[in-house]
């Protein structure tokens, strides 16, 4: 792999990186501190969906994850059939090609083996199973680190996720019931670990004390049309759930409380724009993060946050703020009631603002205790993902384990 008087291990970076979901980006932000701080020798590049924004933001050489630039648009005309086709095929050829040049390959948390979300098996999961498969071939080891994962029904997605799961090399959930869904889609787990959101290995604000008066409510947003099972309802979904987070946010500003809207992808500022349309008073503002750490900020200094997308609510749960989930798959149920928050859910499907108003009254009364049992589960968190750390170089970078072992052996 690598000595101190050797080639530099070659790592790879893969995944939806730089297209403007700012979960997927603070998962890279969390792996690139973790290489840059225990194998600063390495030397790295990423293979994603927006190179421009990866280099531009963290300094590392990206590569187009597609070759068909329009690979997320939907294609009606011949010929852009055609070239989604031929993409496919020129796919195979050029992630082999970029695995191949790698000794290691991460794919840094995300939900990568899931589908609560709208998902065509030909899109991201086809690229996983490509890059997977190149490793098994070439000889590159493919890590999947702290991922989330969810039991697919549509086949072709469940089988190309399946074998990206037993392909790889290094695998680790970031929930148990990650790893209980790979089992359950045939995947070995019985070596496989489950640690914290790699989100919650980042640096975060420390939060402002509470005053006796009320304070800002942070209301985390998102454009939540359901998922893979949800698209004959979709736009049932997504006006009821509007509609319920409006009722909820001008009952907010009739009591005079200033609520800040928050997104966490680009596609979330519609649904920002709505709710200023519809709430027209001065006390509702928007935000506009560019990243987690932007997105701590703003919750480190509310009192309350209600928000709907995973990495939003690991942003408030990280602060260490009292948060209550709009929950859209199981996956917000257990990081909320590993952080002792499982009590204050709602379902983003069935937005019911009256419910709502009441469990955030309820939250907001036991501010106090909860910010002490967030304090306490973000140091266990911590502590878990050194763990992870440890393991990840054990796993992929075993001469260099030996040869920091070594050094540290004989540094006075």
């Amino acid at each position: 792999m690598t000595s101190a008087d050797s080639t530099p291990v070659r790592v790879g970076v893969f995944g939806l990186l730089g297209s403007g979901n700012l979960g997927n980006d603070g998962s890279l932000e969390a792996v690139l501190g973790y290489l840059r701080a225990e194998h600063p020798e390495a030397a790295v590049d990423a293979l994603c969906g927006g190179p421009e924004a990866v280099t531009a933001r963290f300094g590392i050489p990206a590569t187009r994850l597609h070759w068909n630039r329009a690979e997320y648009r939907t294609a009606s005309r011949v010929g852009a059939i055609a070239s989604k086709g031929l993409g496919k095929l020129v796919d195979v050829f050029r992630t082999a090609a970029w695995v191949r040049r790698h000794d290691v390959v991460i794919v840094p948390g995300m939900g990568v083996l899931e589908a609560t979300l709208p998902l065509r098996p030909w899109g991201f999961p086809y690229s996983l199973f490509l890059l997977s498969a190149s490793g098994r071939l070439l000889g590159t080891r493919v890590a999947l680190v702290s991922v989330g994962a969810a039991e697919i029904r549509n086949r072709p997605t469940r089988a190309l996720v399946r074998w990206s799961g037993r392909l790889a090399a290094y695998r680790s959930y970031r929930d148990a019931q990650s790893r209980d869904a790979m089992r359950a889609m045939g995947v070995d787990t019985a070596r496989d670990e489950v640690y914290p959101d790699l989100a919650f290995s980042l640096s975060a604000p420390p939060a402002n004390a509470p005053s006796d008066a009320p304070g800002t409510v942070c209301v985390g947003v998102m454009d939540f049309h359901g998922g893979n099972d949800d698209r004959a309802r979709a736009d049932e979904i997504y006006q009821r759930y509007l509609d319920g987070t409006i009722r909820f946010v001008r009952t907010l500003v009739e009591e005079g409380r200033p609520v800040r809207l928050l997104t966490g992808d680009q596609c979330d500022a519609s649904v920002v724009a709505a709710i200023l349309d519809a709430v027209d008073s001065p006390l509702v503002t928007a935000a506009e993060p560019a990243s987690l750490a932007d997105l701590m900020t703003e919750m480190a200094a509310a009192d309350t946050v209600v928000a709907v997308r995973y990495h939003n609510l690991i942003c408030a749960l990280k602060t260490g703020t009292p948060v209550l989930a709009l929950s859209y798959a199981a996956k917000s149920d257990a990081l909320m009631d590993r952080m002792g928050l499982g009590a204050y859910c709602h379902p983003a499907r069935e937005v019911d603002a009256d419910r709502l108003l009441e469990q955030f009254r309820a939250l907001e009364k036991r501010s106090p205790e909860l910010r002490q049992t967030l304090a306490e589960r973000n140091q266990d968190a911590t502590r878990q993902l050194d763990r992870q750390f440890a393991a990840l170089t054990a796993a992929l970078f075993p001469a260099t384990d030996r040869t920091h072992a070594h050094a540290r052996q004989e540094s006075p």
